[in-house]
Protein backbone atom coordinates (compact mmCIF):
# COMPACT_ATOMS: atom_id res chain seq x y z
CA UNK A 1 0.00 0.00 0.00
CA UNK A 2 2.54 2.25 0.77
CA UNK A 3 4.33 1.60 -2.52
CA UNK A 4 0.79 2.00 -4.13
CA UNK A 5 0.51 5.73 -2.99
CA UNK A 6 3.94 7.03 -4.59
CA UNK A 7 2.55 8.75 -7.49
CA UNK A 8 3.79 11.30 -10.40
CA UNK A 9 2.81 14.42 -9.94
CA UNK A 10 0.27 13.89 -13.17
CA UNK A 11 -1.09 10.86 -11.96
CA UNK A 12 -1.32 12.63 -8.23
CA UNK A 13 -3.76 15.12 -10.33
CA UNK A 14 -5.66 12.85 -11.92
CA UNK A 15 -6.21 11.42 -8.47
CA UNK A 16 -7.52 14.54 -6.73
CA UNK A 17 -9.85 15.08 -10.10
CA UNK A 18 -11.41 11.82 -9.51
CA UNK A 19 -11.59 12.86 -5.87
CA UNK A 20 -13.49 15.97 -6.57
CA UNK A 21 -15.67 14.47 -9.24
CA UNK A 22 -17.39 12.40 -5.73
CA UNK A 23 -17.22 15.89 -4.56
CA UNK A 24 -14.56 15.18 -1.82
CA UNK A 25 -12.54 17.85 -0.55
CA UNK A 26 -8.56 17.61 -1.52
CA UNK A 27 -6.36 19.10 1.09
CA UNK A 28 -2.57 19.64 -0.57
CA UNK A 29 0.72 19.93 1.66
CA UNK A 30 4.10 20.37 0.47
CA UNK A 31 7.48 20.36 1.92
CA UNK A 32 10.57 19.06 2.46
CA UNK A 33 10.25 16.65 5.08
CA UNK A 34 14.00 14.80 5.49
CA UNK A 35 13.18 13.68 9.21
CA UNK A 36 9.89 12.74 9.44
CA UNK A 37 8.99 13.69 13.20
CA UNK A 38 5.79 14.22 15.62
CA UNK A 39 5.32 18.00 14.74
CA UNK A 40 5.12 16.70 11.09
CA UNK A 41 2.64 14.06 11.51
CA UNK A 42 0.27 16.39 13.86
CA UNK A 43 0.87 18.75 11.26
CA UNK A 44 -0.65 16.49 8.32
CA UNK A 45 -3.06 15.45 10.89
CA UNK A 46 -4.44 18.73 11.20
CA UNK A 47 -4.34 19.33 7.71
CA UNK A 48 -6.16 15.37 6.64
CA UNK A 49 -9.37 16.93 8.89
CA UNK A 50 -10.24 19.83 6.86
CA UNK A 51 -11.27 17.75 4.47
CA UNK A 52 -11.55 14.44 2.83
CA UNK A 53 -8.07 13.19 1.15
CA UNK A 54 -4.79 14.48 2.14
CA UNK A 55 -1.91 15.09 -1.03
CA UNK A 56 1.44 15.86 -0.20
CA UNK A 57 3.98 17.00 -2.39
CA UNK A 58 8.07 16.78 -1.75
CA UNK A 59 10.83 18.70 -2.61
CA UNK A 60 13.22 16.53 -4.64
CA UNK A 61 16.91 16.16 -3.64
CA UNK A 62 18.38 18.89 -6.24
CA UNK A 63 16.73 21.46 -5.20
CA UNK A 64 16.28 21.08 -1.22
CA UNK A 65 18.52 24.22 -0.27
CA UNK A 66 18.77 23.36 3.69
CA UNK A 67 22.41 23.62 3.70
CA UNK A 68 25.43 21.43 2.38
CA UNK A 69 24.57 18.36 4.61
CA UNK A 70 20.99 18.28 3.39
CA UNK A 71 18.74 16.09 2.29
CA UNK A 72 20.37 13.28 4.63
CA UNK A 73 17.14 10.87 3.12
CA UNK A 74 16.53 10.22 -0.44
CA UNK A 75 13.31 11.75 -2.19
CA UNK A 76 12.47 8.16 -2.43
CA UNK A 77 12.83 7.63 1.39
CA UNK A 78 11.42 10.73 2.20
CA UNK A 79 7.80 9.67 -0.38
CA UNK A 80 7.97 6.04 1.25
CA UNK A 81 7.92 7.62 4.88
CA UNK A 82 5.21 9.84 4.26
CA UNK A 83 2.89 7.03 2.36
CA UNK A 84 3.17 4.98 5.71
CA UNK A 85 1.12 7.18 7.31
CA UNK A 86 -2.59 6.56 7.28
CA UNK A 87 -3.27 10.34 7.25
CA UNK A 88 -1.84 10.74 3.35
CA UNK A 89 -3.52 9.35 1.00
CA UNK A 90 -1.19 9.95 -2.12
CA UNK A 91 2.52 11.65 -2.02
CA UNK A 92 4.42 12.67 -5.16
CA UNK A 93 7.85 14.30 -5.97
CA UNK A 94 7.95 17.95 -6.90
CA UNK A 95 9.69 19.50 -9.91
CA UNK A 96 10.38 22.68 -9.20
CA UNK A 97 11.58 24.87 -5.89
CA UNK A 98 7.79 25.73 -4.88
CA UNK A 99 4.54 24.13 -4.58
CA UNK A 100 3.05 26.48 -7.12
CA UNK A 101 3.18 24.05 -10.41
CA UNK A 102 1.99 21.21 -8.24
CA UNK A 103 -0.76 23.75 -6.67
CA UNK A 104 -2.26 24.23 -10.67
CA UNK A 105 -2.42 20.68 -11.66
CA UNK A 106 -3.65 19.34 -8.21
CA UNK A 107 -5.98 22.14 -7.86
CA UNK A 108 -6.69 21.41 -3.95
CA UNK A 109 -9.32 23.09 -1.84
CA UNK A 110 -6.96 23.80 1.00
CA UNK A 111 -3.72 24.32 0.63
CA UNK A 112 -1.69 23.85 3.96
CA UNK A 113 1.40 25.37 5.51
CA UNK A 114 2.62 25.46 9.25
CA UNK A 115 2.38 28.86 11.13
CA UNK A 116 5.76 31.42 10.38
CA UNK A 117 6.75 31.89 13.69
CA UNK A 118 9.16 35.28 12.62
CA UNK A 119 8.34 38.10 11.15
CA UNK A 120 9.42 38.77 6.91
CA UNK A 121 9.45 36.34 4.37
CA UNK A 122 9.11 32.85 5.47
CA UNK A 123 12.57 30.62 4.56
CA UNK A 124 14.38 33.56 3.19
CA UNK A 125 11.78 33.79 0.35
CA UNK A 126 7.94 35.49 -0.72
CA UNK A 127 7.47 31.87 -2.13
CA UNK A 128 4.35 31.56 0.41
CA UNK A 129 3.08 34.52 -1.20
CA UNK A 130 2.96 33.01 -5.12
CA UNK A 131 1.55 29.79 -3.16
CA UNK A 132 -1.13 31.85 -2.23
CA UNK A 133 -2.19 33.32 -5.30
CA UNK A 134 -1.85 30.18 -7.11
CA UNK A 135 -4.45 28.30 -4.81
CA UNK A 136 -6.73 31.42 -4.57
CA UNK A 137 -6.19 30.84 -8.72
CA UNK A 138 -7.46 27.31 -8.78
CA UNK A 139 -10.69 28.32 -6.33
CA UNK A 140 -8.98 26.87 -3.23
CA UNK A 141 -7.68 28.41 0.38
CA UNK A 142 -4.65 29.06 1.88
CA UNK A 143 -4.71 27.15 5.77
CA UNK A 144 -1.67 27.53 8.00
CA UNK A 145 -1.23 25.55 10.79
CA UNK A 146 0.16 25.79 14.30
CA UNK A 147 1.22 22.69 15.31
CA UNK A 148 4.56 22.45 14.39
CA UNK A 149 6.64 23.09 17.42
CA UNK A 150 10.00 20.47 16.47
CA UNK A 151 12.54 21.56 13.76
CA UNK A 152 13.82 18.86 11.40
CA UNK A 153 16.92 20.80 10.81
CA UNK A 154 17.61 21.34 14.30
CA UNK A 155 17.31 17.44 15.09
CA UNK A 156 19.02 16.39 12.15
CA UNK A 157 22.29 18.77 12.92
CA UNK A 158 22.25 17.88 16.88
CA UNK A 159 21.34 14.12 17.12
CA UNK A 160 21.89 12.46 13.69
CA UNK A 161 25.72 11.72 12.17
CA UNK A 162 25.69 13.94 9.18
CA UNK A 163 28.51 15.67 10.94
CA UNK A 164 31.88 14.26 12.70
CA UNK A 165 32.09 14.71 16.69
CA UNK A 166 34.83 17.27 15.64
CA UNK A 167 32.21 19.52 13.80
CA UNK A 168 29.29 19.14 16.28
CA UNK A 169 31.68 20.10 19.10
CA UNK A 170 32.22 23.07 16.42
CA UNK A 171 29.01 23.79 15.97
CA UNK A 172 28.36 23.69 19.53
CA UNK A 173 30.55 26.28 20.29
CA UNK A 174 29.80 28.54 17.52
CA UNK A 175 25.91 28.84 18.34
CA UNK A 176 26.74 29.50 21.97
CA UNK A 177 28.98 32.69 20.56
CA UNK A 178 27.04 33.62 17.64
CA UNK A 179 23.17 33.74 16.79
CA UNK A 180 21.71 33.67 13.02
CA UNK A 181 20.79 37.20 13.12
CA UNK A 182 24.29 37.87 14.08
CA UNK A 183 25.48 36.39 10.77
CA UNK A 184 22.56 37.05 8.43
CA UNK A 185 23.47 41.03 9.38
CA UNK A 186 26.92 41.06 7.92
CA UNK A 187 24.71 40.39 4.86
CA UNK A 188 22.75 43.28 4.88
CA UNK A 189 25.88 45.70 6.07
CA UNK A 190 27.51 44.83 2.99
CA UNK A 191 25.24 45.75 0.65
CA UNK A 192 25.94 49.41 -0.01
CA UNK A 193 29.59 48.62 -0.51
CA UNK A 194 31.01 49.79 -3.68
CA UNK A 195 33.36 46.44 -5.20
CA UNK A 196 36.25 46.65 -7.69
CA UNK A 197 37.24 43.35 -8.91
CA UNK A 198 40.64 42.51 -10.52
CA UNK A 199 41.56 39.55 -12.75
CA UNK A 200 41.72 37.42 -15.47
CA UNK A 201 38.84 36.28 -16.95
CA UNK A 202 38.51 32.41 -17.85
CA UNK A 203 35.91 30.20 -19.98
CA UNK A 204 35.77 27.03 -18.21
CA UNK A 205 34.81 24.69 -20.91
CA UNK A 206 33.81 21.24 -19.91
CA UNK A 207 33.62 18.76 -22.39
CA UNK A 208 31.62 15.44 -20.86
CA UNK A 209 32.71 12.42 -22.78
CA UNK A 210 32.06 8.48 -22.65
CA UNK A 211 35.57 6.95 -21.73
CA UNK A 212 35.46 3.75 -23.75
CA UNK A 213 38.80 1.98 -23.56
CA UNK A 214 42.54 2.26 -24.54
CA UNK A 215 43.44 3.51 -27.96
CA UNK A 216 44.60 -0.57 -29.53
CA UNK A 217 47.89 0.81 -31.32
CA UNK A 218 48.65 3.86 -28.68
CA UNK A 219 48.96 4.19 -25.21
CA UNK A 220 46.18 6.73 -24.96
CA UNK A 221 42.59 6.38 -23.54
CA UNK A 222 39.78 6.74 -25.76
CA UNK A 223 36.79 8.56 -25.40
CA UNK A 224 33.59 9.49 -27.04
CA UNK A 225 32.13 13.21 -27.15
CA UNK A 226 28.80 13.79 -25.64
CA UNK A 227 28.21 17.17 -25.29
CA UNK A 228 29.69 20.39 -23.60
CA UNK A 229 29.00 23.17 -21.83
CA UNK A 230 31.24 26.62 -20.81
CA UNK A 231 30.95 29.22 -17.49
CA UNK A 232 32.15 32.10 -16.79
CA UNK A 233 35.34 31.62 -14.62
CA UNK A 234 38.14 33.84 -13.06
CA UNK A 235 37.27 37.05 -12.38
CA UNK A 236 33.93 36.99 -13.48
CA UNK A 237 32.99 34.31 -11.08
CA UNK A 238 33.93 36.55 -8.16
CA UNK A 239 31.74 39.34 -9.82
CA UNK A 240 28.68 37.31 -10.38
CA UNK A 241 29.16 35.45 -6.55
CA UNK A 242 29.17 38.66 -5.39
CA UNK A 243 26.45 39.94 -7.53
CA UNK A 244 23.03 39.39 -5.18
CA UNK A 245 25.00 40.51 -2.18
CA UNK A 246 26.70 44.09 -3.44
CA UNK A 247 24.45 46.56 -5.07
CA UNK A 248 27.47 48.57 -6.92
CA UNK A 249 30.31 45.57 -8.74
CA UNK A 250 33.26 46.54 -11.30
CA UNK A 251 35.38 44.15 -13.12
CA UNK A 252 38.59 44.81 -14.10
CA UNK A 253 39.84 42.29 -16.61
CA UNK A 254 41.47 41.76 -19.84
CA UNK A 255 40.00 39.87 -22.99
CA UNK A 256 40.92 38.61 -26.23
CA UNK A 257 39.85 40.39 -29.57
CA UNK A 258 37.34 37.23 -30.26
CA UNK A 259 33.97 39.22 -30.10
CA UNK A 260 31.90 35.93 -29.91
CA UNK A 261 33.90 35.93 -26.57
CA UNK A 262 32.88 39.23 -25.27
CA UNK A 263 29.12 38.44 -26.47
CA UNK A 264 28.94 35.08 -24.33
CA UNK A 265 30.30 37.03 -21.18
CA UNK A 266 27.90 39.78 -21.45
CA UNK A 267 25.22 37.66 -21.63
CA UNK A 268 26.76 35.31 -18.78
CA UNK A 269 27.11 38.23 -16.32
CA UNK A 270 25.08 39.44 -13.66
CA UNK A 271 23.25 42.61 -14.56
CA UNK A 272 24.62 44.91 -11.85
CA UNK A 273 28.36 43.86 -12.54
CA UNK A 274 30.39 47.04 -14.88
CA UNK A 275 32.64 45.05 -16.86
CA UNK A 276 35.59 47.27 -17.64
CA UNK A 277 38.63 45.33 -20.09
CA UNK A 278 41.44 45.87 -21.76
CA UNK A 279 42.33 43.90 -24.97
CA UNK A 280 45.51 41.72 -24.79
CA UNK A 281 47.39 41.93 -27.82
CA UNK A 282 48.21 38.79 -30.17
CA UNK A 283 46.11 36.70 -27.12
CA UNK A 284 43.04 34.99 -26.94
CA UNK A 285 40.65 35.47 -23.99
CA UNK A 286 41.85 32.81 -21.67
CA UNK A 287 39.71 29.05 -22.18
CA UNK A 288 40.51 26.51 -19.88
CA UNK A 289 39.42 23.40 -21.82
CA UNK A 290 38.77 20.47 -19.54
CA UNK A 291 37.65 16.84 -20.60
CA UNK A 292 35.03 14.77 -18.49
CA UNK A 293 34.09 11.44 -17.85
CA UNK A 294 30.07 11.61 -17.50
CA UNK A 295 29.00 9.07 -14.97
CA UNK A 296 31.23 10.49 -12.36
CA UNK A 297 32.56 13.46 -13.57
CA UNK A 298 36.10 12.88 -13.16
CA UNK A 299 38.56 15.12 -15.05
CA UNK A 300 40.45 13.53 -17.65
CA UNK A 301 42.57 15.86 -19.03
CA UNK A 302 42.87 19.91 -19.50
CA UNK A 303 44.01 22.04 -22.13
CA UNK A 304 44.84 25.70 -21.65
CA UNK A 305 44.33 27.98 -24.58
CA UNK A 306 45.86 31.51 -23.47
CA UNK A 307 49.11 33.72 -23.79
CA UNK A 308 50.05 33.75 -20.69
CA UNK A 309 53.02 36.69 -21.50
CA UNK A 310 53.05 39.61 -19.07
CA UNK A 311 51.24 42.21 -21.08
CA UNK A 312 53.09 45.05 -23.57
CA UNK A 313 54.03 48.25 -22.27
CA UNK A 314 51.16 49.49 -24.45
CA UNK A 315 48.68 47.35 -22.70
CA UNK A 316 50.15 48.06 -19.19
CA UNK A 317 49.60 52.03 -19.47
CA UNK A 318 46.45 51.00 -20.52
CA UNK A 319 45.81 48.74 -17.49
CA UNK A 320 47.75 51.16 -15.22
CA UNK A 321 45.27 54.17 -16.20
CA UNK A 322 42.37 52.19 -15.78
CA UNK A 323 43.52 51.21 -12.37
CA UNK A 324 44.07 54.92 -11.50
CA UNK A 325 40.33 55.89 -12.95
CA UNK A 326 38.12 53.07 -10.82
CA UNK A 327 40.30 52.20 -7.51
CA UNK A 328 39.38 55.63 -5.45
CA UNK A 329 35.48 55.52 -6.85
CA UNK A 330 35.18 52.09 -4.88
CA UNK A 331 35.50 50.98 -1.16
CA UNK A 332 36.80 47.53 -1.59
CA UNK A 333 38.92 46.33 -4.12
CA UNK A 334 39.11 42.18 -4.84
CA UNK A 335 42.27 41.14 -6.64
CA UNK A 336 42.24 37.38 -8.05
CA UNK A 337 45.66 36.66 -9.05
CA UNK A 338 45.97 33.50 -11.36
CA UNK A 339 49.22 34.12 -12.69
CA UNK A 340 48.46 34.30 -16.68
CA UNK A 341 50.03 37.72 -17.24
CA UNK A 342 47.69 40.80 -16.67
CA UNK A 343 48.85 41.73 -12.68
CA UNK A 344 52.25 42.95 -13.59
CA UNK A 345 54.60 44.26 -10.91
CA UNK A 346 53.82 48.13 -11.92
CA UNK A 347 49.99 47.51 -11.89
CA UNK A 348 50.28 45.04 -8.36
CA UNK A 349 52.56 48.12 -6.95
CA UNK A 350 50.00 50.61 -8.35
CA UNK A 351 46.82 48.86 -6.75
CA UNK A 352 48.79 48.18 -3.41
CA UNK A 353 49.49 52.23 -3.34
CA UNK A 354 45.71 52.71 -4.09
CA UNK A 355 43.35 50.38 -2.58
CA UNK A 356 41.35 51.48 0.47
CA UNK A 357 41.29 47.95 1.26
CA UNK A 358 42.70 45.31 -0.51
CA UNK A 359 41.37 41.02 -0.38
CA UNK A 360 43.43 38.96 -2.10
CA UNK A 361 43.74 35.79 -3.70
CA UNK A 362 47.07 34.12 -5.41
CA UNK A 363 46.78 30.67 -7.26
CA UNK A 364 49.26 28.54 -8.15
CA UNK A 365 48.46 26.48 -10.79
CA UNK A 366 50.15 24.31 -13.69
CA UNK A 367 51.00 27.20 -15.67
CA UNK A 368 52.75 29.42 -12.81
CA UNK A 369 53.94 27.40 -10.27
CA UNK A 370 56.70 28.30 -8.10
CA UNK A 371 56.19 31.80 -9.47
CA UNK A 372 52.72 33.06 -8.70
CA UNK A 373 53.22 33.87 -4.87
CA UNK A 374 51.57 35.75 -2.39
CA UNK A 375 54.77 37.94 -1.60
CA UNK A 376 54.70 39.37 -5.09
CA UNK A 377 52.04 42.03 -2.93
CA UNK A 378 53.52 43.90 -0.96
CA UNK A 379 50.30 44.68 0.92
CA UNK A 380 47.20 43.25 1.91
CA UNK A 381 44.54 43.50 4.29
CA UNK A 382 42.83 40.14 4.30
CA UNK A 383 44.12 37.51 2.66
CA UNK A 384 42.88 34.17 1.22
CA UNK A 385 45.16 31.22 -0.10
CA UNK A 386 44.95 27.28 0.14
CA UNK A 387 47.42 25.21 2.09
CA UNK A 388 49.77 24.25 -0.74
CA UNK A 389 49.78 27.97 -1.72
CA UNK A 390 51.04 28.91 1.87
CA UNK A 391 53.13 25.88 2.06
CA UNK A 392 55.06 27.01 -0.89
CA UNK A 393 55.32 30.30 0.11
CA UNK A 394 56.89 29.02 3.44
CA UNK A 395 59.10 27.09 1.41
CA UNK A 396 58.86 24.27 4.46
CA UNK A 397 56.56 21.19 3.43
CA UNK A 398 56.78 19.91 7.27
CA UNK A 399 56.13 23.05 9.24
CA UNK A 400 53.04 23.13 11.31
CA UNK A 401 49.61 24.85 10.48
CA UNK A 402 49.36 26.69 13.29
CA UNK A 403 52.65 28.44 12.86
CA UNK A 404 52.10 29.08 8.87
CA UNK A 405 49.75 30.73 9.31
CA UNK A 406 50.09 33.89 11.72
CA UNK A 407 53.97 33.98 10.04
CA UNK A 408 52.61 34.58 7.16
CA UNK A 409 49.89 36.96 8.37
CA UNK A 410 52.59 38.77 9.68
CA UNK A 411 54.89 39.10 6.43
CA UNK A 412 52.80 40.02 4.24
CA UNK A 413 50.66 42.88 7.52
CA UNK A 414 47.22 41.57 6.59
CA UNK A 415 44.70 42.24 9.15
CA UNK A 416 43.00 39.07 8.58
CA UNK A 417 43.93 35.52 6.90
CA UNK A 418 41.93 32.78 5.42
CA UNK A 419 43.89 29.26 4.69
CA UNK A 420 41.78 27.06 3.13
CA UNK A 421 42.59 23.55 3.59
CA UNK A 422 40.02 21.34 1.51
CA UNK A 423 38.44 18.74 3.34
CA UNK A 424 40.03 19.92 6.32
CA UNK A 425 38.29 22.72 6.74
CA UNK A 426 39.73 26.44 7.10
CA UNK A 427 42.50 28.44 9.19
CA UNK A 428 41.31 31.87 10.13
CA UNK A 429 44.01 34.05 12.14
CA UNK A 430 44.34 38.03 12.73
CA UNK A 431 46.73 39.77 15.43
CA UNK A 432 43.83 40.65 17.75
CA UNK A 433 41.92 37.37 17.83
CA UNK A 434 44.52 34.66 17.18
CA UNK A 435 43.94 31.69 15.23
CA UNK A 436 39.92 29.99 14.60
CA UNK A 437 39.15 26.62 12.88
CA UNK A 438 35.93 26.16 11.00
CA UNK A 439 35.51 22.19 9.86
CA UNK A 440 34.13 22.02 6.27
CA UNK A 441 30.75 21.67 5.77
CA UNK A 442 30.28 19.90 2.79
CA UNK A 443 29.48 16.13 2.30
CA UNK A 444 28.54 16.41 -1.48
CA UNK A 445 31.87 17.33 -3.43
CA UNK A 446 30.53 17.41 -7.24
CA UNK A 447 33.71 19.60 -8.28
CA UNK A 448 36.32 21.70 -6.13
CA UNK A 449 37.28 23.93 -8.99
CA UNK A 450 35.99 28.00 -7.72
CA UNK A 451 35.12 26.92 -4.19
CA UNK A 452 38.44 29.25 -3.11
CA UNK A 453 36.91 32.32 -5.48
CA UNK A 454 33.21 31.80 -4.14
CA UNK A 455 35.10 32.15 -0.07
CA UNK A 456 36.70 35.03 -1.07
CA UNK A 457 33.48 37.10 -2.72
CA UNK A 458 31.51 36.18 0.09
CA UNK A 459 34.27 37.28 2.70
CA UNK A 460 35.95 39.61 1.31
CA UNK A 461 33.37 42.89 1.90
CA UNK A 462 32.51 41.05 5.91
CA UNK A 463 36.33 41.57 6.10
CA UNK A 464 36.08 45.14 5.18
CA UNK A 465 33.65 45.88 7.39
CA UNK A 466 35.60 44.08 10.44
CA UNK A 467 34.07 40.48 10.78
CA UNK A 468 35.68 38.23 12.94
CA UNK A 469 37.85 35.71 11.37
CA UNK A 470 35.68 32.79 12.87
CA UNK A 471 32.71 34.46 10.96
CA UNK A 472 35.03 34.50 8.01
CA UNK A 473 35.77 31.25 8.41
CA UNK A 474 31.96 30.33 8.58
CA UNK A 475 30.62 32.61 5.55
CA UNK A 476 33.60 31.07 3.53
CA UNK A 477 32.76 27.35 4.42
CA UNK A 478 29.15 27.86 3.36
CA UNK A 479 30.01 29.98 -0.02
CA UNK A 480 32.80 27.25 -0.65
CA UNK A 481 30.11 24.15 0.41
CA UNK A 482 27.54 25.65 -2.53
CA UNK A 483 30.30 25.84 -4.91
CA UNK A 484 31.39 22.60 -4.73
CA UNK A 485 27.88 21.10 -5.52
CA UNK A 486 28.04 22.26 -8.39
CA UNK A 487 30.13 21.37 -11.86
CA UNK A 488 32.77 23.92 -12.68
CA UNK A 489 31.09 27.49 -12.35
CA UNK A 490 27.65 26.03 -13.76
CA UNK A 491 25.88 28.50 -10.84
CA UNK A 492 26.70 31.29 -8.31
CA UNK A 493 25.97 31.73 -4.85
CA UNK A 494 22.38 33.78 -4.68
CA UNK A 495 20.75 35.49 -1.47
CA UNK A 496 18.37 32.54 -0.58
CA UNK A 497 20.72 29.42 -0.75
CA UNK A 498 23.30 31.38 0.82
CA UNK A 499 20.84 32.34 4.06
CA UNK A 500 18.87 29.12 4.01
CA UNK A 501 22.27 27.18 4.52
CA UNK A 502 23.40 29.76 7.62
CA UNK A 503 20.14 29.10 8.94
CA UNK A 504 20.11 25.41 8.50
CA UNK A 505 23.66 25.44 10.11
CA UNK A 506 22.64 27.58 12.83
CA UNK A 507 20.05 25.51 14.31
Amino acid sequence: MTRNKILSLEDMAAFAESQRAEKKTVVHCHGVFDLLHIGHIKHLEEARRLGDVLVVTITPDKLVNKGPHRPVFTEQLRAEALAALCCVDAVAINRTPTAVEAIHLIKPGYYVKGDAKEAGPRDHTDAINDEEAAVQAVGGRLHLTDTETFSATSLINRYTDVFSPEARLYFEQFRAKYSEEDLLAWFGRIKPLRVLTIGETIIDEYNFCDVMNKANKDPILAAKYLYGERYLGGILAVGNHLSEFCAQITCLTALGANEEELTFIRGGLAENIDLQFIRKHDSPTIIKRRYVEDYLSSKLIEIDIMNDDPLTPEDEATFLARLDELIPQHDLVIVTDYGHGLLTDRAIQRICDKAPFLALNVQVNPGNYGFNLVSRYPRADYVVIAEPEARLEMKKKQMDIEEIVPTLASQLGCKYFLLTRGQKGTMGYSAVSGNSYTPVFSSKVVDRIGAGDACLALTAPCAALGAPTDVLGFIGNVAGAAACAVIGNKSYLDHVSVFRNVSSLMR
